[in-house]
């Protein structure tokens, strides 16, 4: 048995996941652990790193839709078939940088619409903050899926 933590993460990824497994689950120094997480459409394998003898760490991988998946903890050890140690739910959620790097996407070239950074300006968010946001919106600008034609400066090819 394991516990994720957190039990979701946002669709771009990048957020650490801690895999708590219990008493009779010690992780021994011989075995490789890693993580499959199985979607609808996609699936996803992420290395781990030991923190503890009953912890794992990862980082969440970039997911294609919200959904909830499946997820199995996986051991491998030299000479020994790989074995599903343990199995459980983690959701894939549209947040806050994703909401925003859609907006931007979709109003690419609309001097009106980004009018917001105005807002921006008068609120004066700490500097962490904007770096931090900032950061998570780029991550999810790169995982939004855009045709092939799209480009910042909308459709009006004509702006200089």
């Amino acid at each position: 048995v394991m516990k994720l933590n957190p039990q979701q993460a946002p669709l771009y990824g990048d957020s650490v996941i801690t895999v708590q497994l219990t008493e009779e689950d010690k992780i021994e120094d011989d075995v490789v652990f890693y993580l499959v997480f199985t979607g609808s459409t996609v699936q996803h394998c992420t290395s781990t790193r030991k923190i503890n003898p009953g912890s794992l760490e990862t980082i969440s991988p970039g997911h294609d839709c919200c959904e909830t998946v499946k997820v199995a903890l996986c051991a491998s050890r030299e000479g020994h078939p790989v074995l599903v140690v343990a199995e459980e739910s983690f959701q894939f959620v549209q947040d806050e940088a994703y909401d925003a790097a859609q907006f931007l996407a979709t109003c690419a070239g609309n001097q009106q619409a980004l009018n917001f950074t105005r807002f921006l300006d008068r609120s004066r968010p700490p500097a962490a903050d904007v770096d931090f946001l900032d950061e998570k919106v780029a991550l999810a600008f790169r995982h939004l899926k855009l045709p092939a034609e799209w480009n910042v400066l909308g459709a009006d090819q004509s702006l200089t």
